[in-house]
């Protein structure tokens, strides 16, 4: 519906006029003049943060009707110049940055010779020089570093000389295409594409000397849960929340040329960077300082869809509210350093687009002034906007419905209207005083390197943040009761929209608690999904596989039978893909089954240099496997119940050391007896009603030197033998666990795997009939 774009504009110009009336006429009749000044106050902030959002709105609806995705050129490979690699790094631990650097090593070139990477080291770290000698690539140290990350990139500029610079975080981690799939857009004032799709040079007169490409930003991208995704238990339905902003928002302002620069996976050119004289460092945001410069003295830029690049986003609140309050007052401080309003090197929309960056960062104050607004009303009386039921009926509502569509249509699915108020509400109460101390001049000059990795990963309370949100939601649910107490019928109705923004803020506010509830996180390294060929080796047998899953730490593959695999021994791995192959020695830890298939988890033993290098290779240079776009299914209803079910419930492990096969297959033994063979994992089995049991048991009781095994003959020279391990009676209708006597004889035998192969699929049938069956009586 959203993708056809004469419905877009039809939207946004529906929106566009409608939020137009509705704030002239908020604006001429609605002031509370006469009801007190705190009254009027409210009055004049609620409405200006009406107008500003829908300046924010036209803004974006604006761009969305002038978007264009630049398309990557083709280049003869002759073309390819020198391009030097750095990768910052302040106090990172070396794990991190192995992996980052790993990666720049394997990424795609014509000419190797060309790309000169670099390790620039603000700590200058013995330990860091050491990684840079392992993975050979440069190290530029720099001690007593007084102007933080800018002087850290400026030496690397000083002591370099490549025509273009890479710029990399510490830990993102680029795909092996990146200098492939973002080099060549630096060509485009060179180059035309024909009609027929070809990329051929312009002629010497179709040659603009004024385009010039300064720097090309590819996505910030994440390969973990961002904290808005896991701790909301939402990490298989929305996108990370940068996604909106770095593969749409910014991409919109290529129109305007203002994508903003945001310090990672960005190509620029060293021209533009020594014009502008280097990386600034009178800001905490030399990136988007640096693009503003960039773009004032005539270069052009873009923003780019593809993801070439991923990395760590923070996993603890205390350093994600660090990280915002460090953006929000860096961009302040750069629109002011670069004058944007009064910047003549910018282009009027350029401008635009800087101070809607800008006015964002107050997004956070409006969204406490529409939380407090209906408070205020159905809690203290206190009327800050003059109108009735019908009035708000006739302006607002049209408004708000068209305005909803329009950020449908603007999100392409990344994010929506809910999800945008939820976020700024879970941040609101920690940015507002920031960004207040900033705009009066009080300004944070100290930069601070945002804690990413291991030591960032720790179990942390965090419920302490939530009491600002907790008293917002004490008073809506406060005001909700008092305003709905009484009423009925048309009363309810008349009454109908305030208690739609008080149910609306209480929900938000449950969101916000939620998220600052925390959720533990379990693992050491990021699990990827990955279908990668494998195969084990142990004990002169190789079993053939393929990888659900992969990490630093292990991997989980499946099997379409319970293969027996030694829980207890170490075993050898080899997996690959068509670039990286990567052999290690590991355990099984577990086996589950899950459907006709059976799940292993292997933990990874040992791992040498070459393959360490290899393995990463397989885990980071691939798509994350978290969602790109929100599920339209889910509910905030859904995600409320949903939080508050995985919370209370008690986390259980159905995961053992080796495979329960479910059989519940009729057995005869030798000696004519019976029973039910309910479950067998290749070392016991369980059953039920053996049918000489009583008999069986008394013997036993008689002579306690011999042990009672019970044989069934499954084919010519194939047995299955089971001894009791332990009695509860004289009746085993419960179930009786059993040894099987010769597991090692069974585990290599091909016949034995095929009939047990046939019982589990005989026994997966039998459940899945039951549950049509069940299905059927339950829709008639």
């Amino acid at each position: 519906m959203f993708e056809n774009r004469k419905l877009q504009k039809i939207i946004f110009i529906c929106t566009t006029i409608s939020m137009s009336v509705y704030l002239l006429w908020r604006l001429i009749f609605t002031l509370p003049i006469h009801e007190g000044a705190i009254a009027l106050i409210m009055g004049i902030l609620l409405l200006s943060s009406e107008i500003v959002a829908a300046l924010g709105s036209f803004e974006l609806f604006w761009r969305k009707n002038r978007e264009f995705n630049v398309e990557l050129p083709e280049i003869p490979k002759s073309w390819f110049p020198h391009v030097d690699v750095f990768i910052a790094t302040h106090n990172e631990p070396t794990d991190l940055l192995y992996n980052t650097v790993n990666a720049c090593t394997f990424m795609e070139y014509p000419d190797q010779s060309k790309v000169h990477i670099y390790l620039c080291d603000d700590g200058n770290r013995k330990e860091v020089a050491a990684l840079a000698k392992e993975l050979g690539v440069g190290y530029l140290p720099l001690a007593d570093n007084k102007h933080a990350k800018s002087g850290n990139l400026n030496n690397a500029l000083s002591k370099t000389s490549s025509p273009l610079v890479v710029t990399f975080d510490a830990d993102m981690i680029p795909r092996s295409s990146f200098l492939m799939k973002s080099i060549p857009y630096f060509f485009l004032p060179r180059l035309k594409k024909t009609p027929d799709g070809r990329w051929t040079p312009r002629e010497p007169e179709e040659l603009d000397p004024s385009y010039k490409i300064g720097f090309i930003q590819t996505p910030q991208s994440f390969y973990n849960p961002d904290l808005f995704q896991y701790n909301l238990f939402a990490e298989q339905n929305i996108p990370n929340e940068q996604d909106f902003f770095t593969k749409e928002v910014n991409v919109m302002r290529n129109s305007s040329n203002a994508p903003a620069y945001t310090g990672s996976n960005t190509v620029l050119a060293r021209s533009a960077l020594e014009e502008i004289g280097g990386f600034p460092t009178d800001t905490i945001t030399e990136d988007f300082e640096t693009g503003i410069k960039i773009q004032s003295i005539g270069y052009t830029t873009y923003a780019t869809t593809e993801v070439l690049a991923s990395g760590l986003t923070p996993t603890s609140i205390k350093t994600m509210i660090s990280q915002r309050v460090r953006w929000a007052r860096g961009v302040i401080q750069s629109i002011k350093n670069c004058k944007v309003p009064f910047n003549k090197g910018l282009s009027i929309s350029a401008r635009i687009s800087y101070m809607v960056s800008y006015s964002y960062w107050w997004s956070f104050a409006r969204r406490i002034i529409f939380t407090m607004s209906p408070i205020m009303f159905a809690l203290f009386d206190l009327r800050i906007a003059i109108c009735g039921f019908w009035d708000l009926l006739a302006f607002w509502a049209p408004s708000h419905l068209f305005y909803s569509l329009a950020m449908r249509s603007l999100s392409s699915d990344t994010r929506n209207q809910r999800w945008c108020q939820i976020i700024d509400t879970i941040l609101a109460p920690y940015l507002v005083l920031p960004v207040i101390l900033e705009d009066l001049g009080m300004k944070q000059m100290k930069f601070q390197v945002t804690r990413k990795g291991s030591e960032e990963r720790e179990k942390e309370f965090t419920f302490h943040y939530a009491i600002p949100h907790l008293i917002m939601l004490g008073l809506s649910a406060a005001a909700l009761i008092r305003f709905t107490g009484g009423k009925y019928g048309m009363a309810l109705i008349y009454s109908s929209i305030i208690i739609f923004w008080l149910t609306y803020n209480v929900i938000n506010l449950a969101y916000a608690v939620f998220f600052m509830s925390g959720r533990r996180i379990y693992r050491k390294s990021e699990r990827f999904d990955a279908t990668l060929p494998l195969q084990i080796f142990y004990d002169n047998i190789t079993i053939d596989a393929h990888t659900v899953n992969i990490s630093e730490g292990g991997l989980a593959f499946s099997l379409n039978r319970p293969e027996y695999i030694p829980p207890d021994k170490t075993l050898r791995f080899h997996v690959y893909n068509n670039q990286y192959r990567a052999t290690f020695d590991g355990v099984v830890i577990y086996v589950k089954q899950g459907g006709n298939r059976w799940y292993y988890g292997v933990t990874i033993k040992s791992l040498d240099r070459e393959n360490k290098r290899q393995y990463m290779q397989l885990i980071y240079d691939r798509m994350h496997s978290l969602p790109t776009k929100m599920n339209a299914w889910i509910t905030a209803f859904d995600d409320l119940t949903n939080n508050m079910s995985v919370r209370m419930e008690k986390q259980r492990s159905d995961m053992r050391a080796l495979p329960r096969i479910d059989l519940n297959k009729p057995i005869t033994f030798d000696d004519g007896s019976s029973c039910l063979l309910m479950d067998f994992n290749y070392r016991f089995a369980m059953v039920r009603d053996l049918s000489d049991w009583g008999s069986r048991e008394k013997e036993r009781k008689l002579d306690h030197t011999q042990e009672k095994q019970y044989t069934c003959t499954l084919d010519k020279n194939l047995q299955l033998v089971l001894a009791p391990v332990k009695s509860d009676g004289d009746s085993i209708r419960e179930g009786l666990l059993m040894r099987v006597v010769n597991w090692q004889e069974l585990i290599y035998h091909p016949g034995f795997k095929r009939i047990l192969s046939s019982w589990s699929m005989e026994r997966q049938r039998e459940l899945q009939a039951k549950a049509a069956e069940a299905e059927e009586v339950q829709n008639l």
